[in-house]
């Protein structure tokens, strides 16, 4: 029973997507947007927050140590916003015919989303990666993201029903995403060492906000009654996709990489980069790409799904990196 509550307590985010999946069941009206807290609006205060404070740790000599390795940046841009779409280009009217259209929507827009920042740069850190590479990779996909998901969103479902008025998403998305974070990156000399202080809290600050958006957006997708036609086949069958597309593209990526002949160090930023889906910003964008869109809950079902699954797996790859880094070169390791 205490090993039970000691994981827990460390899946504890994990816990809390599914308990604020289970409040929305039962709460919708609390929390859906325009309801009794105006969850919506306290939600985007909290996003500029988290983008604030990427910004003020996000290290420009880290950043600048990454810069010349340009044949890496390439690779890993290519596989976020070429490769994955293409699984869209390829299997969407699979997709399409064999699934709700929301659900659907919501796999294409896993697929086109930038990488993650924190976890990243984290898997890379614990597999003895090239950490200032991962940093630069990491945060100028991020940056891309911002223009580039909403224009791929724009070209694989602007025909489909979905209305997006680009050069807004792309403005809403900038001001809420990247002001913050270039207002952290100006504030860093002034509150750096506070942050660095409170490091145990700010690092969790990112995962709060993350758990009161999809508590958001299943109490709209809850009051506006999407569930309904939702069966636990459907659920099962989207957890299978998320593993397939996540287990093929990783040991993919790899291949490319080793392919390209890219040192291990290079070889191990790459990987944890190019299959990263972010949560942290992809949850947001969609409140501005989709707006209040009914089908938001399900749309966010495959990034939801996708995180913990691709946390979980990076995280064993990241451990066999650790281990051949230390059967290569134990001395360094030492």
């Amino acid at each position: 029973m205490i090993n039970i509550i000691s994981k827990l307590k460390k899946e504890w985010f994990l816990v809390g997507m599914v308990v604020a999946i289970a409040l929305a069941a039962i709460s919708a009206d609390v929390g859906k947007s325009g309801g009794l807290i105006h969850l919506d609006k306290i939600t985007g205060i909290g996003v500029a927050i988290v983008f604030f404070l990427h910004g003020l740790g996000l290290s420009p000599s880290a950043i600048k140590a990454g810069i010349s390795n340009w044949r890496m940046h390439i690779y890993i841009q290519l596989a976020t916003f070429v490769a994955y779409p293409l699984l869209w280009v390829i299997f969407g009217d699979v997709f399409l015919n064999y699934m709700p259209a929301a659900l659907a929507f919501g796999f294409c827009y896993l697929f086109v989303l930038p990488s993650t920042i924190s976890s990243s740069v984290a898997m890379t850190s614990v597999g003895k990666g090239n950490v200032p590479g991962a940093i630069f990779n990491a945060s100028l996909s991020s940056i891309l993201g911002i223009f580039i998901t909403p224009l791929l969103i724009q070209a694989f479902m602007g025909f489909e029903g979905v209305e997006l008025d680009l050069m807004a998403s792309i403005i809403s998305i900038s001001k809420l995403l990247l002001l913050p974070m270039i207002l952290g990156q100006l504030a860093r000399p002034l509150l750096l060492k506070f942050a660095q202080k409170h490091k145990s809290v700010v690092s969790k600050v990112d995962k709060y906000v993350i758990l009161l958006i999809v508590y958001n957006a299943f109490c709209d997708s809850v009051a506006n009654g999407i569930w309904s036609t939702f069966t636990i086949e459907m659920l099962i069958t989207s957890i299978v996709i998320c593993i397939v597309v996540l287990l093929c593209m990783v040991h993919l990526i790899q291949w490319g990489a080793r392919r390209s002949k890219f040192e291990r160090a290079d070889e191990v930023a790459v990987v944890f980069c190019a299959t990263k889906k972010t949560l942290a910003a992809g949850i947001p964008m969609a409140t501005v790409i989709f707006g209040s869109n009914p089908d938001l809950g399900m749309i966010l079902l495959p990034i939801m799904l996708y995180h913990p699954i691709q946390i979980f797996y990076c995280a064993i790859l990241a451990s066999r990196y650790a281990a051949q880094s230390e059967q290569v070169n134990p001395a360094s390791n030492n």
